[in-house]
């Protein structure tokens, strides 16, 4: 993310008690053309959330690439929330088909669904990736803007056993900073452990969207061409953690799940359904 977005980010937040927000998503839609995939950066990506290298990019790249229009978007001071504070909660992605990395990408950004939530608000920030003139992929992520405490404890009592994982990865401290790098998202929540307590995290915590790519990278070579993959995200990933990562058939559906090795506190829950375009 740009210095100038972060100085937005920051005079907004400090405009804040100031500043009357608008109780409507912004009517504005943010566009970027001609985008060319540096196969440096996709590269540094592909490592830092565990896929095999390839000009095919992970149907998680686009959302990079997107994510500094989203900011610039989220940033104005026309959106109805401050961006830091709000808590990502849930990504669609639909992949229409694969995308290459020598494919010039044309992207499409705005926000829309400002709904009520248990915990306050939700916002939806979309973002639509076209090739060759055709939609080839579509985002969608939900934050939510807390305004109450939801009753987390009565959800917490009634949270159910995991499954048994396929695998268990060990996630390093420094992985929020090294997901930053490759994305652009430089929220302190990620980056330390001192920055994260002054936003009430206990230390930093990995990314969402890093959680979703490393179960993807799980099932590359198992996915259909054209699918669409829903997430969840429960608790944080505190860091450093060790994650166990699960993943069963449902049908034609796949499902995902990751938690906590030790404690069990569910990280991520999803599912992979096949387009009906899909090719093997």
């Amino acid at each position: 993310m740009a210095a100038t977005t972060y100085g937005k980010i920051a005079v907004g937040a400090a405009l804040g008690p100031l500043r009357r927000r608008p109780d409507a998503v912004p009517e504005r839609e943010l566009h970027r053309d001609g985008i060319v995939v540096d196969r440096r950066q996709l590269a540094a990506y592909d490592r830092v959330c565990g896929f095999r290298l390839s000009d095919t990019l992970p149907a998680t790249y686009p959302h990079v690439l997107a994510f500094p229009l989203a900011m610039e978007l989220m940033a104005s001071g026309s959106f109805p929330f401050g961006v830091l504070g709000l808590v990502h909660v849930g990504n669609a992605v639909e992949q229409l088909r694969p995308l290459d990395a020598g494919e010039p990408l044309d992207l499409r950004v705005w926000a829309e669904r400002l709904a009520e939530h248990p915990r306050g608000r939700t916002v939806d920030i979309v973002a639509e990736t076209y090739a060759g003139g055709e939609l080839a992929w579509r985002d969608r992520s939900t934050y939510l803007h807390r305004e109450s405490d939801g009753g987390g404890k009565a959800a917490t009592k009634e949270r159910a056993e995991p499954r048994e994982p396929v695998a268990e990865w060990e996630v390093p401290g420094d992985t929020g900073r090294r997901y930053a790098a490759v994305s652009g998202d430089r929220n302190p929540i990620h980056m330390h452990g001192l920055a994260a307590k002054l936003f009430g995290q206990r230390a930093a915590i990995a990314h969402g969207m890093w959680t979703k790519a490393r179960c993807l990278a799980a099932l590359q070579g198992h996915l259909p061409a054209a699918f669409t993959v829903e997430v969840a995200f429960k608790l944080p990933v505190l860091l450093p953690a060790k994650v166990a990562f699960s993943s069963w058939t449902d049908g034609d559906v796949r499902r995902v799940a990751l938690h906590d090795a030790r404690s069990g506190r569910p990280h991520l829950e999803g599912k992979v359904s096949p387009s009906a375009s899909a090719t093997a």
